[in-house]
């Protein structure tokens, strides 16, 4: 006498599969700004540690060269200007002829490409432009004086928006602290 076999089928319904995307859907709507927002954090703390090593970089090369050595911002990687933020990039080099500027025989130690650009990074009037290590280590102007200041970094926004600061001290030494600023240049 033959077996019967009974099938037992397996799977979802119609309804079972609607309700289970639905669900996904609404978790994606949730997840997905969560990421973006990690994914933009993490881009400000990774630039704020760029900036922090190559402000270390220039520290230690003047200390090791017995020489000036500069950070300006820079578009290219290959000249220093004096028009926008640092979130364009920088060159780290050494500055022979004391002037704020890579120029003609002068050494580039070190370039840091454009940031996200949903980022922005300025620096307060002693910093603004380049930032200049003696063969002390210390910080000072092309002209001499005492150099220090703040570099802010942060998220583009008109509302306020957490930060990144770095902050170059009496003798030159940077660190990074975090902050909040009321806007971020939009």
């Amino acid at each position: 006498m033959p077996h019967a076999r009974r099938s037992r089928q397996r799977g979802l319904s119609l309804i079972e599969s609607v309700v289970s995307l639905g669900v996904l859907l609404g978790a994606l709507q949730v997840a997905v700004p969560l990421i973006g927002d990690m994914v933009e954090a993490a881009a400000l703390r990774t630039a704020a540690e760029d900036l922090l090593l190559d402000l270390h970089l220039a520290r230690m090369e003047a200390l090791k060269r017995n020489r000036r050595v500069a950070l300006c911002k820079s578009a290219d990687g290959l000249q220093c200007t004096r028009s926008g933020g640092w979130e364009q990039g920088w060159i780290v080099f050494h500055d022979e002829n004391n002037d704020g500027t890579l120029g003609d025989g002068e050494d580039r130690i070190a370039h840091h490409e454009a940031l996200k650009p949903w980022l922005r990074l300025r620096g307060n009037t002693p910093v603004a432009n380049y930032v200049s290590y003696t063969p002390l280590g210390s910080t000072r102007f092309v002209g001499g004086g005492f150099q220090a200041g703040t570099l802010t970094l942060c998220r583009r926004s008109i509302a306020a928006t957490e930060s990144r600061e770095v902050i170059l001290n009496a003798v030159g030494r940077p660190r990074v602290q975090k902050g909040t600023v009321a806007d971020c240049d939009p």
